[in-house]
């Protein structure tokens, strides 16, 4: 079973999501459901995706549970709560205890969008990642290569906690940088409880004219610094269709892939992401309801 762990759902429906706006953003701003999903993965071999929040809105953790429940491909959910909260500890046991919680694998905070660079250092912050640590769940790092240092410290200070690494800190591809982005990446790889995905790649690249061995630079840094048993292949769908269809993400990240082993391929395409998401081989997906149209967001 191969597994795509970084792919989003929302309904504009049931909420805006503001970070649409501008006419870059035209080919995704439409309502993309569970439907579409099964869809998009139905002729790829894809057998199981995570599904990863959206926004820094409560509601959308339970609802993403609630698809999760119902559904025939969504294996995982990472969710969204509020690190800095006192009773967060609490929020984490509701989520597990309510509808669908069992689905709940991680959580992420977009730090990205945080002006701090060392937002991951602030105490509040550490005490709502060891809450998450003790909830028995992992942590998605979203950050830009500048915010690395801080994600470092943090996770040198929480051994106990499973970070993940999104979109592999979005590297500056579309400038042909490597540094300092490579020696940041590195150094948080030598940490044993970082694991990265091989995702968002295109879209940290010229939407237009990108190019697979544009790509191929940065592919090679990751999988030699993790290793390919700490890297899990992540399709970033339906972001990734500002620069390419998921059929074509998928393949390119075959193609990047093509010098490892059979078995260090397997662990990219699904065995790194099933042991990191507790993700079981036959996925344990319930069957999916008839109507699964304005449920998240």
């Amino acid at each position: 079973m191969r597994i795509d762990a970084h792919q989003h759902l929302w309904d504009l429906s049931v909420r805006t999501q503001d970070w649409l706006a501008g006419p870059e953003m035209a080919p995704i701003n439409r309502s993309f459901i569970l439907p579409d999903l099964h869809h998009v993965t139905a002729a790829t071999g894809i057998g199981a995706t995570v599904l990863v929040q959206t926004v820094t809105v409560a509601e959308e953790t339970p609802e993403f549970l609630v698809f999760a429940e119902a559904s025939e491909i969504v294996a995982a959910v990472v969710g969204w709560t509020d690190l800095t909260a006192p009773d967060i500890a609490d929020t984490l046991a509701g989520l597990r205890e309510g509808h669908g919680g069992r689905w709940l694998r991680g959580i992420r905070h977009q730090v990205q969008g945080e002006a701090d660079p060392r937002w991951l250092c602030r105490p509040d912050v550490r005490r709502g990642l060891a809450a998450v640590a003790a909830a028995g769940l992992s942590y998605d790092l979203l950050t830009l290569p500048h915010q690395l240092p801080a994600a470092v410290e943090t996770a040198q200070a929480l051994p106990e906690l499973s970070f993940v690494l999104d979109h592999c800190s979005k590297p500056p591809i579309a400038s042909g940088e490597l540094e300092p982005w490579a020696s940041e990446l590195r150094a948080l790889a030598a940490l044993p409880n970082v694991t990265c995905k091989l995702s968002g790649l295109v879209t940290e690249a010229d939407w237009a004219q990108w190019t697979v061995e544009q790509l191929r630079p940065y592919t090679e840094v990751v999988l030699a610094a993790f290793g390919p048993e700490r890297v899990m292949f992540g399709s970033d769908w339906p972001v990734c269709l500002l620069a390419a269809p998921y059929a074509t993400v998928l393949e390119t990240a075959e193609v990047l892939t093509d010098r490892l082993t059979p078995t260090e391929r397997a662990a990219v395409f699904g065995d790194t992401a099933r042991r990191v998401y507790a993700i079981s081989q036959s996925s344990e997906v319930a069957q999916p309801l008839l109507d699964t149209g304005n449920v998240h967001g």
